[in-house]
């Protein structure tokens, strides 16, 4: 822990603003603003949801973005509630990891409407890096690289499913 009151200070905000980062996350996913969703990411994000589903780590945010959108968008409505963040903080870099729940829901759905997953984000965090019109240095927190890691799930993962395809009809 740093000694003097300025420095505390100072990471008392970091870690305000970092945090505040995964709950900007979490409410542009479910009011489906991805122009908000964008700014919570750096140009060269690394997004591993292996643990979700996804067969590889996707690199790059704006082959990111698309991914997300696709998933949740047929959706009739999502929630992600985060909590218990733990956060280190070095210089401008920084490592957040935090709880996860978020259920989705599709009312059409065939059989049970929900679909809910626990488990938690490790987010690994910069300061100052690739804003999308903010310059290079402009002294806000992205996410980096970050993970999912589901522990436990339930209801009809089906959903997400029949939600891309309600999208395409």
């Amino acid at each position: 822990m740093p000694n003097d009151t300025d420095a505390k200070v100072q990471l008392l905000l970091d870690r305000a603003d970092i945090s505040q980062v995964l709950y900007t996350y979490a409410t542009a996913i479910d009011t489906r603003n991805f122009d908000l969703l964008a700014t919570c990411f750096t140009a060269d994000l690394e997004a591993d949801f292996r643990s979700f589903g996804s067969r590889e780590i996707i690199k790059g945010r704006d082959n990111w973005l698309p991914i997300i959108q696709g998933t949740i968008e047929g959706l009739d409505a999502t929630q992600h509630l985060t909590g218990n963040h733990v956060i280190t903080v070095d210089g401008d870099s920084a490592t957040l990891v935090a709880y996860l729940q978020a259920l989705h829901r599709l009312d059409t759905a065939r059989s049970d409407p929900e679909y809910t997953v626990g488990g938690y984000y490790t987010c690994d965090m910069a300061r100052g890096e690739g804003g999308l019109q903010d310059g290079p240095h402009d002294g806000r927190w992205r996410m980096r690289r970050y993970s999912l890691q589901v522990t436990w799930h339930r209801g009809n993962r089906d959903i997400l499913r029949q939600a891309q395809r309600r999208l395409k009809s």
